[in-house]
């Protein structure tokens, strides 16, 4: 080797341990018109590393793309970078930033939501609303309505910022696990999942408690069965947003969800139910009985014959 070659040699080494350094201080440093204050980007799922980098030069988040790239693959080791919304507080350097891209540390704190069994997309959408950031409840309501009934009512941790879209999707995945565990036997008696899930959230609505839940799908299943109108008052909530007592008129409202009128299931879920009504209409109790009622003092009362429920009435309820 000669003296010249040696001389290349190291002055290129040398070349790159200076660009090196500068990379190295470049990325640690905040750059200089980084954004004050609060704010929040997305970064949208299957986005391209450049277009990330891109958009964070935009946003004067990152100074050098380039840089930027050569942390995401240094710290994601090929994983790529987290989808979602990102929360800045204060300025940051490129380290900082790649190592939170790459590891999904959103910076946004999560808020606990509680859905009750049997809230229905409306009354969701409500709750939503009242936990987390600029909630856009009629989007959510417009999208979620053709899941309703599907979606599992649970506690869940979301960002305070999450779109309905990801809501629903993480809701309908509840669901999906939810129901893997159950055994759906539906041959015997002609049932797909959406007549249990429609029955399952009727039920929800007319009983509590699992044992009383199985009885009353039992005598719906079977009013059914013999081609009997179901006659519950439950979607009349789905269709007029009344709670309580019902009237003449609302009885005579012309709706697939009206079971006065319409013989059979009513045309979807009225509200998602849980786990315990699901299984009491897969697994409904069979019992001589084709009236129920809730006394004052919550507790249900059944009868085989109309005169005795009338009887009934006449003793629980007045």
């Amino acid at each position: 080797m000669t003296i010249s070659t040696k001389k290349f040699i190291f002055g290129l080494g040398f070349f790159f341990l200076i660009t090196l350094i500068g990379m190295i201080v470049a990325a640690s440093r905040v750059p200089k018109n980084f954004p004050i204050g609060q704010f929040d980007i997305n970064i949208p799922l299957s986005s391209s590393l450049d277009n990330i980098s891109n958009k964070l030069e935009s946003k004067r988040i990152i100074s050098s793309p380039f840089l930027f790239k050569v942390l995401i693959v240094i710290f994601g080791g090929g994983d790529g970078i987290f989808a979602g919304d990102y929360r800045f507080t204060e300025g940051q350097n490129a380290f900082t930033i790649a190592s939170r891209l790459t590891a999904g540390q959103h910076g946004l704190p999560k808020v606990k939501i509680t859905i009750p069994e049997g809230t229905n997309v409306y009354d969701m959408a409500y709750i939503y609303l009242t936990k987390l950031t600029n909630f856009n409840a009629p989007k959510f309501v417009a999208l979620a309505l053709r899941e309703e009934g599907y979606l599992f009512p649970d506690t869940y941790f979301f960002f305070s910022n999450t779109k309905p879209e990801a809501i629903i999707k993480e809701m309908r995945a509840n669901f999906d696990k939810k129901i893997s565990t159950l055994t759906l036997d539906t041959k015997p008696g002609g049932r797909t999942l959406k007549d249990i899930i429609i029955m399952a959230s009727i039920v929800e609505e007319e009983a509590r408690g699992l044992e009383d839940k199985k009885i009353v799908a039992g005598i719906l299943w079977k009013r059914l069965d013999d081609n009997m109108l179901l006659q519950v008052d439950a979607p009349f909530y789905y269709l007029t947003a009344k709670k309580g007592s019902f009237t003449l008129d609302d009885l005579k409202i012309d709706s697939p969800y009206n079971t006065y009128l319409y013989k059979g299931l009513t045309k979807g879920p009225i509200s998602n139910p849980g786990l315990e009504s699901i299984m009491a209409a897969i697994n409904p109790v069979k019992t001589k009985y084709y009236f129920y009622l809730t006394g004052k003092d919550g507790k249900m009362r059944y009868a085989s014959t109309y005169d005795g429920h009338i009887q009934n009435k006449n003793i629980y309820l007045n």
